[in-house]
């Protein structure tokens, strides 16, 4: 965080075809080594499966699954009198969005067998049905801070 002045955040560019910053934000975090256009037909493809999978619009698929797997609440090291103390907080916007992209993301590279596509659109379908690996994640993070809203007085 600086010290002088806020951050300006830069106003992300929605994507050519379905005219989404969001989709424009999953694509940029997809992008391995600088392959923007690789990423991108990663993506489309895995939106084209989930349109024959699924009948429902992608789009509103993927907006949901993100929905589903951002997390509300995490836990932060705050050390104490020389204890640790894993804190609860709530997160903002920004990261929270970032956080369910990044699992998405990594939850579906980590899926054995098929191609990145379909890894992706399988992870996509599960976390809109409240299932899958990243939404599991989102579950644990918000189980170890109730677990912890013990220490939530150390929160500053």
């Amino acid at each position: 965080m600086p010290r002088r002045r806020m951050v300006r955040r830069k106003k992300l560019a929605a994507d050519p075809i379905y005219n989404n910053p969001v989709v424009a934000a999953f694509v940029g975090r997809l992008t391995l080594r600088g392959k923007r256009s690789v990423a991108a037909g990663i993506f489309y493809t895995a939106l084209e499966d989930i349109r024959k999978k699924a009948d429902k619009d992608p789009i509103e698929v993927f907006l949901k699954a993100i929905e589903n797997v951002k997390p509300v609440v995490e836990v932060k090291s705050r050390r104490v009198g020389g204890a640790t103390y894993q804190v609860p907080v709530e997160i903002r916007d920004e990261r929270r969005e970032a956080l369910g992209m990044r699992w998405l993301i990594q939850y579906a590279r980590g899926r054995n067998g098929s191609d990145m596509s379909r890894a992706l659109s399988a992870e996509l379908l599960d976390a809109y049905n409240s299932t899958g690996a990243a939404f599991k994640e989102k579950e644990d993070t918000h189980r170890m801070a109730e677990a912890n809203k013990a220490f939530a007085h150390y929160r500053w």
